[in-house]
């Protein structure tokens, strides 16, 4: 298994490891990238654990805690879309309690960056007690789930050593699109001229994270001073886009202490919208897919949503795809996200928002590594 190149220390000194693992994320995703869908096509030989354990199966259950949740509500989206799979999302300290996950004879998929989560490693042990097959995504290899699991789908993003997630959550989408595009091959939902086309497209990510990282950093800390004293942030999105606003605002809450919740975009005027204010913005994921028509109309909603809350007088920090001259006109400020296909934007999209709380939580004095009440693995119920 090959290690992810990452950048070396007497190259580039950063700060704190967070910052540093924020920068390591395109070569940890180009390293993940290559050992499932090398050349961009995904083989039988790596998937075939994983193939025998749920190819079979109509239905997955997804169980993750924190970050590793919200990769799981993006990989939902994935499987579903691609692959034809009905999927439910649990959080792992719920799922020994839900009776119902033995209908339908599901596989589970749990998602843990240390492997050694406990309500995630319960949640597998359960699984395998209902005589449930599984599959790991860890960032271990060597972990009690990786181990434990009917099959397992490392991460390659290396240590991590800050304790929110930047690195380990962008490898977790690299592998939940590779499960899904293999098994839409396997299923017969995609040929293999498609998959080849998606697999191209997976393996241009690292490269277009590299190069828009610097001008983000760049936007972001221009913002910061604007956003510091900010009562609430409120960051939204549709789609798969929801996953990645709900792990926007954890990543703010856990690095820099402020208040933010992550909402679908469309539940935005049912109730949270009494929130909104000067003192508490927007942060609204307008990105589209040119060639996916349900993309657009999710875009056009969000569009008008944003409409709706400039007439307001909200204050809005946008996403929006690179040559969209829309957004722009209707946001206070606007980063801008390399094209890429819906599913795949959302690897691209959490960055920012992972500067974002890196840079508030400095400028708040915060030891961002090690933020308090919080510890890298939680193992213990």
């Amino acid at each position: 298994m090959t290690e992810p190149t990452l950048i070396p220390q007497k190259l580039v000194t950063f700060p704190h490891a967070m910052l540093r693992e924020i920068y390591e994320q395109p070569q940890a995703l180009a390293a993940t990238i290559e050992q499932y869908v090398p050349g961009g096509v995904s083989t039988a030989e790596t998937f075939q654990p994983v193939v025998d354990a749920i190819g079979g199966r109509e239905r997955l259950v997804i169980a993750a805690s924190g970050s590793s949740r919200h990769a799981g509500l993006a990989g939902e989206i994935m499987l579903e879309d691609l692959a034809g799979i009905s999927v439910d999302v649990e959080y792992a300290s719920e799922y020994t309690y839900r009776s119902t996950h033995t209908l339908h004879n599901p596989g589970v998929v749990v998602i843990s960056q240390s492997g050694e989560t406990a309500d995630t490693l319960a949640a597998l042990r359960e699984a395998h007690a209902r005589g449930l097959a599984t599959v790991a995504i860890t960032n271990n290899a060597h972990s009690s789930m990786a181990t434990e699991a009917s099959a397992s789908m490392p991460t390659l993003a290396g240590v991590e050593k800050a304790i929110p997630a930047t690195k380990s959550f962008t490898t977790q989408l690299a592998v939940l699109y590779s499960l899904a595009l293999h098994l839409a091959r396997v299923r017969g939902r995609m040929t293999l001229q498609a998959a080849e086309a998606h697999g191209r497209q997976l393996q241009e990510i690292p490269g277009l994270l590299q190069a828009a990282l610097p001008e983000w950093q760049r936007q972001i800390e221009a913002l910061t001073p604007q956003l510091a004293s900010s009562r609430t942030l409120l960051y939204l999105g549709r789609g798969a886009h929801y996953a990645i606003a709900r792990e926007g605002a954890l990543k703010l809450k856990e690095s820099a202490y402020l208040n933010a919740e992550g909402y679908p975009s469309g539940e935005l005027k049912h109730g949270p919208n009494a929130l909104v204010s000067k003192d508490s913005p927007l942060i609204m994921i307008a990105t589209a897919d040119s060639g996916d028509p349900d993309s657009l109309l999710r875009y056009s909603k969000v569009l008008q949503l944003m409409k709706d809350m400039r007439t307001q007088g909200a204050r809005i920090i946008a996403l929006a795809t690179e040559g969209d001259q829309e957004v722009p006109q209707y946001s206070d400020s606007c980063l801008f996200i390399p094209a890429s296909n819906d599913l795949l934007s959302t690897i691209l999209e959490v960055v920012p928002f992972q500067l974002l709380a890196y840079s508030l939580a400095i400028s708040r004095g915060i030891d961002v590594d090690r933020p308090r009440n919080l510890v890298k693995a939680v193992i213990a119920e």
